[in-house]
């Protein structure tokens, strides 16, 4: 059987070179306008990855575009269900009319980081975002979709540092990895334990990474395909 993993980055941000990702990756994880992105912007990303085969993600978030869905916010789990909705509405919407769909949902920064541990925030997000498969890592959100039988998708992080399990919180020295050989040791080394490995496209560099992380992992006899 081949090994298989997927490249994701987060994109439709306006803040790295879209379309250059979009000829690395297998995934996109999609800004849906509540911490960075807009209809144009998703439409213009969902429109490049049709053409290039690439998986369309929902990538959802605090409505928070100040502090690019960074901060932690204490929503009412109504309202961030239906915040998670509208998100993932907009972008099915883009997506279908673009000759694509939006294949999975991953909550972005401080959401991403607050659902593994929250699980009334946890539940809100799945509870908007139908029937979706998961990305994401360990913990309350992968744990409830499993229990409610949608797929889980385990995923790491080439390009940051972790503190045991977690990642290490931006505020703190090395948290995020800008070279090469670091970023694309941690791809090799998370790539058997997860299936899909992300890369921040807002991270310094982001293009010459995902280049590097792809020829890495071919060259290690990895196949990518998208989610």
């Amino acid at each position: 059987m081949a090994a298989v993993v997927d490249l994701n980055a987060d994109l439709g941000e306006e803040v790295t070179d879209d379309e250059a990702l979009l000829g690395l990756v297998t995934s996109a994880n999609v800004a849906c306008g509540y911490h960075a992105g807009s209809p144009a912007i998703m439409r213009a990303v969902c429109a490049v990855a049709a053409a290039r085969g690439v998986s369309v993600g929902a990538q959802v978030s605090y409505a928070d575009r100040a502090n690019f869905g960074r901060v932690e916010l204490e929503v009412a789990p109504d309202l961030l269900r239906e915040q998670v909705a509208d998100q993932v509405g907009v972008l099915s919407s883009i997506a279908s009319s673009e000759g694509t769909e939006v294949r999975y949902v991953k909550p972005h920064g401080a959401l991403y980081h607050r659902t593994r541990d929250d699980a009334s925030q946890a539940a809100a997000v799945l509870a908007g975002s139908g029937e979706l498969p998961v990305l994401g890592m360990p913990g309350a959100l992968l744990e409830l979709a499993a229990d409610a039988g949608r797929p889980v998708i385990l995923e790491g992080f080439p390009d940051r540092a972790y503190d045991g399990d977690r990642l290490r919180p931006r505020g703190r020295p090395g948290a995020v990895l800008t070279e090469d050989v670091a970023i694309v040791a941690q791809a090799l080394t998370l790539a058997g334990s997860v299936r899909s490995l992300c890369l921040h496209g807002d991270t310094p560099g982001a293009v010459a990474h995902a280049r590097a992380v792809r020829a890495a992992l071919q060259g290690a006899g990895w196949t990518l395909v998208g989610l």
